[in-house]
């Protein structure tokens, strides 16, 4: 049996409370009486512990948290029967979507080893992940509609590390890790709390201003790419600091680095290129080259993990269109560290991205009162899935593209003009 190892000598116990705080008071702005769900890696364990001592000092009414561990879950892999593949845990998720609908907020711990099934059979990966992704769906719909306050930070486990900084042994990744983690999510300055503050102050200009031009579509062009986005009708910028449905501003994602909004499903034309590799469900999926009609990705192409790549866009008709686009100058500080994360809360915040699937009910003017069936008409997209892959660079310029035909520069060489 493999024990947990103690890595607690190499990640710094004042940061890693400062980030525990950060994501209660800045990350979900939890309420007296309210409830929280967490899911986290059991190595994630002391963070967890710092997070749940927030929550209680914050007023939480219970806090249940739900752990995964990558020997249990290689374990199905090796010995579980075919049928399996094709199940999920529907009464978890279930209680989940219960849980939201009462009113508990969200908090998810990143941090798995990305390249945990990489090994293993990538039909029974599909799968799983397909039913994982179907019983899931209530519960996500809750999130995704932004119903409740929720969010994700990460913690440094030992598997990811290794994945981050192969060169040096275990406990040093584990430190580097560490370091980038809390330097990315701003708990390495003196007063996070007010650094936040200033940050969403700016991503509020920015989406401002987005929000001021009413972009019809914008143009993405660079090696590899050229691609017309239509934006959805209707559509709203959003960064930083959110308001949710029950009326809690929070920030979901901690780090972030973007403003985003939702493309129409109908309405992207072109092909475009990855600048970064995808990790996804284990898999890495490295330059990724697809062509757009009507919105549908109708090619695709990616020089390793194609085939993941490809059960991922038969997943659903949602799957192989567009959900988001989201913009961020490649002078981010998550760009300028150099680490690819192999994670994507990190390196989506290092690049302008796009994402397959399900869009944000909120990217709306006055999302919230919407009917799906609304937002659809709008240009919306639903799928099971919601996956963001990187296509900026200081390569990639980017128009908005007024409803008479006229260009607005927006970026240029992967910054704002």
């Amino acid at each position: 049996m493999t024990i947990v190892p103690n890595f607690q000598t190499v990640v710094d116990p004042q940061k890693l409370e400062k980030l525990a705080e950060v994501a209660i008071k800045v990350g979900l702005r939890l309420e007296k009486g309210q409830d929280l769900v967490i899911t986290a890696p059991l190595a994630a364990l002391p963070l967890v512990r710092l997070l749940t001592k927030y929550a209680y000092i914050a007023g939480a009414g219970i806090v249940s948290t739900f752990y995964s561990d990558e020997e249990t879950t290689l374990a199905r892999y090796e010995y579980a029967p075919d049928a399996s593949f094709d199940k999920a845990s529907d009464w978890l998720y279930e209680g989940m979507a219960k849980a939201y609908a009462n009113g508990a907020a969200r908090l998810a711990i990143s941090g798995d080893n990305p390249m945990m099934l990489s090994g293993q059979d990538p039909s029974k990966v599909a799968r799983a992940n397909k039913a994982n992704s179907m019983a899931y769906k209530p519960a996500l719909e809750k999130i995704a509609n932004f119903d409740i306050n929720w969010n994700i930070v990460s913690y440094p486990n030992p598997s990811w590390a290794r994945q981050v900084f192969p060169d040096v042994p275990e406990d040093v990744a584990v430190g580097k890790l560490a370091d980038a983690i809390f330097a990315a999510s701003r708990v390495d300055l003196a007063d996070p709390i007010a650094a936040w503050a200033e940050h969403n102050g700016n991503l509020k200009k920015r989406s401002t201003w987005l929000n001021g031009e009413r972009f019809s579509a914008l143009h993405f062009t660079g090696p590899g790419t050229d691609l017309t986005v239509g934006l959805a009708d209707g559509h709203e910028w959003h960064g930083g600091a959110s308001t949710a449905k029950n009326g809690i501003t929070c920030n979901p994602n901690i780090p972030t680095e973007e403003v985003f909004t939702t493309p129409h499903a109908l309405k992207v034309e072109g092909h475009v290129s990855s600048t970064k590799p995808l990790s996804h469900q284990g898999t890495l999926i490295d330059n990724i080259q697809v062509k757009f009609e009507g919105g549908r990705i109708v090619e695709a192409k990616a020089s390793k993990g194609e085939e993941v790549l490809n059960k991922v866009l038969d997943t659903d008709e949602g799957a192989c269109r567009l959900g988001e686009v989201a913009l961020v100058p490649h002078s981010s500080p998550i760009s300028k560290s150099g680490i690819l994360f192999y994670n994507t809360l990190f390196d989506e915040n290092a690049s302008c991205h796009i994402a397959l699937g399900q869009c944000y009910s909120k990217c709306f003017l006055d999302g919230a009162s919407l009917s799906q069936e609304q937002i659809k008409a709008q240009g919306g997209n639903s799928s099971l899935i919601h996956i963001d892959w990187m296509i900026g660079s200081d390569k990639v310029d980017i128009d908005g593209v007024r409803a008479d035909g006229s260009k607005v520069p927006v970026m240029r060489k992967g910054e704002w003009a």
